[in-house]
């Protein structure tokens, strides 16, 4: 009887691109997050690669995650629009030991803004991933650097990472989910108050042509 009552369990499906230079470790990460193992056979993705985690996110809510794990060579930045839509997350991963992959981080982002958004003209939440923290040679100075970057570049955080010793990984992740369910509440609110119109946007203002919008 009680189980017949119990209220059913809303699912929550987000699309999350992994995004970075090619040899930063996106595909590890994606592995210790989903199968929480790590894989010394490193083969480069070609073109885009997924993955599933699903996570209880509370007692009422199950959240499932798309993970797009995009290919790092610089042909593939040329098809990025494609893969982006309809994205509502990401995590955009550098190697901590090399900090050309940081400038590189920041153009990935770039183009992420440029290609997919909020309604209201923000960028979709993106969490900086500093991957490789085990490894020797790790740059302090780019350490200390890592708050205005993500300011400077609109990221909502960043968390030093290990795919090899399955550190930050769940952290980061969940930061993430965090994020993409604040602005599921908020659309929500929005939509009761403002009939779809986000409360930050003025309703004379058109939608930006290189954006889709993700309907919350």
């Amino acid at each position: 009887m009680a189980e017949s009552s119990r209220a059913p369990r809303e699912d929550k499906l987000f699309k999350v691109l992994v995004i970075g230079d090619l040899g930063v470790g996106k595909s590890s990460v994606v592995l210790s997050y989903v199968k929480k193992r790590f894989d010394e056979t490193y083969k480069a993705s070609i073109g885009v690669d997924f993955a599933l985690k699903t996570i209880d996110w509370d007692a009422t809510t199950v959240v499932r995650m798309q993970l797009w794990d995009i290919a790092g060579q610089e042909r593939f930045k040329k098809m990025s629009r494609v893969y982006f839509k309809e994205a509502m997350g990401a995590l955009v991963v550098f190697d901590i030991t090399k900090s050309s992959t940081l400038a590189a981080a920041a153009e990935w982002k770039q183009d992420l803004d440029s290609k997919v958004c909020l309604d209201s003209g923000r960028p979709i939440p993106a969490v900086l991933l500093a991957n490789k923290c085990d490894k020797k040679g790790r740059d302090r100075e780019v350490v200390s650097s890592l708050d205005s970057f993500c300011k400077d570049n609109r990221f909502k955080g960043w968390f030093e990472t290990s795919a090899k010793d399955n550190i930050n990984i769940d952290e980061a992740g969940a930061f993430l989910v965090k994020q993409m369910m604040l602005l599921c509440e908020a659309g929500l609110s929005d939509e009761e108050h403002q009939h779809g119109i986000k409360v930050s946007q003025d309703p004379s203002e058109s939608q930006p042509s290189c954006c889709w919008r993700p309907q919350l």
